[in-house]
């Protein structure tokens, strides 16, 4: 398959207005990508440009911290959907995993799950603030809940994607559930290495510079 049907063209800056999205997903159906993935104030204006195109919307939700509560991040998850999301990609609870409120967690990730069914959900570890211990048990919770996904990094965290994450990723959670690189996937060979490690999607927002051969500078 080619690069491009691997990455979720990204742009998730707060001050994104109307004429970047519509940039986003011009550049998005242009170069075939997976999908496009935004806020979740921005998926109806997402969709509408996509309408037709076969990309897909993909929403943030309880982004970048994590630290909303399981109600509010269904709740968030339910209207991204409701305004035309196909898939979510929400922020794990960081301080209940590193307190080991393992039910919490696990909680958490279910009530988004449960609030969109029949929708893809991608969990987001941020593994730049976890231990190896922490990341190994946090993809095993996102299994348990009955994620689609486990996912390194939101972007606006320390450090990005490691091959070495997404080995460690795919060896817990196995061959039948998604795992995402993103955080510093800026250049062909940075993709290419990530999907060799085991990486099934690529969160990008230098998307055309890795498909077109180029290095991306900006962030997401």
């Amino acid at each position: 398959m080619e690069t491009a049907r691997y990455i979720d063209h990204t742009l998730l800056k707060p001050d994104a207005d109307r004429d970047s999205i519509q940039a986003l997903c011009e550049e998005a159906r242009k170069h075939n990508f997976f999908s496009v993935c935004v806020n979740s104030a921005n998926v109806r204006l997402a969709a509408s440009f996509l309408s037709g195109s076969g990309v897909k919307v993909c929403a943030v939700v309880g982004f970048p911290l994590g630290a909303g509560t399981p109600g509010s991040k269904g709740f968030e998850a339910r209207e991204a959907v409701r305004c035309g999301a196909d898939e979510i990609d929400m922020v794990i609870n960081i301080g209940a995993l590193k307190s080991r409120d393992y039910a919490l967690v696990t909680d958490d990730i279910e009530r988004v799950v449960k609030a969109v069914p029949g929708k893809l959900v991608k969990v987001i570890l941020e593994t730049g603030m976890l231990t190896q211990h922490e990341k190994v048990v946090a993809c095993a919770l996102s299994k348990v809940a009955s994620a689609h996904f486990v996912k390194t990094s939101t972007g606006f965290g320390p450090g990005g994607a490691t091959a070495e994450d997404i080995a460690l990723m795919r060896a817990v959670v196995g061959p039948d559930m998604g795992v995402k690189a993103s955080g510093g996937v800026r250049t062909y060979e940075d993709a290419q290495n990530m999907l060799k490690a085991g990486a099934n999607r690529l969160g990008c927002s230098s998307s055309v510079a890795i498909v077109t051969g180029g290095k991306g500078t900006s962030g997401y």
